[in-house]
């Protein structure tokens, strides 16, 4: 059958445009996991978008190289470094003077593939601590700035993982579990403050190196992952969407958004072409 001459077979490219802050100066945005991905992709919307974004990650010849590329600020961090996160938020308190508009909390990963029966702990506990507690970190420090901008959003990128188990993916899924559960309850104790709690939750992704750090750099096992997926979703589909949310009128809240290829109709259920 033959698409419609007109029908989207892309990335969308629909570029938004941010809420102009209640300061009347220009919003701020920071973005973790900036290097690369998801992460990278979504700075150059936000960007395209009117925001000067604040770019977290800890490869700094990356971060520092995007944000010249779209006038941003680059910070190095490893958002499971208590220390390195208090700079973050330090600086980003500089630029913002004291307000912070939208947080991207991206950073994350999955480490393996193992039964739990044979599972790594130092594999469950690094998801675990960049997943959940990096997450958790980075919030602490820098809600203060979202709720003193009188209109922040922040924004966790979780992923279908944290919905549905499934084979080898223990220790991913508790993470990704871990990191729903934390955004629900952050939104329900900040019922009445001035600050959007959203998350979005991906399925099949294919970036540069998402499976390929899962499988520790093995080419083979992580372009099965993705074999005989005509079209499975690129960075840009998910960033464009994380954009989307963000920019939406400040009393709207999109609570969770998932987001999959037209290929995976579940977790399960993927349309593989021979």
């Amino acid at each position: 059958m033959s698409l419609p001459a007109d029908a989207v077979t892309g990335p969308a490219t629909s570029v938004y445009s941010a809420p102009v802050p209640p300061s009347g100066s220009t919003p701020l945005a920071v973005v973790t996991g900036a290097s690369s991905g998801i992460g990278a992709a979504t700075v150059r919307g936000l960007a395209s978008a009117g925001y000067r974004v604040v770019l977290a990650a800890r490869r700094t010849d990356r971060i520092e190289a995007l944000a010249a590329e779209v006038g941003g600020v680059a910070v190095a961090c490893d958002v499971t470094d208590e220390a390195q996160v208090a700079t973050l938020a330090e600086r980003v308190g500089e630029l913002g003077e004291g307000r912070l508009d939208v947080l991207v909390n991206n950073a994350g990963g999955a480490i393996g593939s193992d039964p739990v029966a044979s599972a790594g702990l130092d594999d469950w506990r690094a998801m675990y601590e960049v997943n959940v507690l990096g997450t958790l970190a980075v919030t602490k420090a820098l809600l203060p700035a979202l709720v003193a901008s009188g209109a922040g959003a922040v924004l966790n990128v979780g992923s279908t993982a944290g919905r549905i188990a499934y084979e080898g993916g223990g220790g991913y899924t508790a993470a990704k579990h871990g990191t729903q559960v934390m955004t629900e309850t952050l939104r329900l104790e900040l019922f009445d403050q001035p600050v959007r709690v959203l998350t979005i939750e991906p399925g099949m992704v294919r970036t540069d190196e998402f499976a390929l750090n899962r499988f520790d750099g093995d080419e083979e096992k992580a372009a099965k992952v993705y074999a005989g997926v005509a079209e499975p979703l690129v960075a840009e589909d998910v960033a464009d969407a994380i954009v989307w949310m963000v920019t939406r009128p400040f009393h709207v809240n999109v609570d969770t958004l998932t987001i999959r290829p037209r290929a995976q109709a579940a977790q399960h259920k993927v349309h593989r072409q021979a």
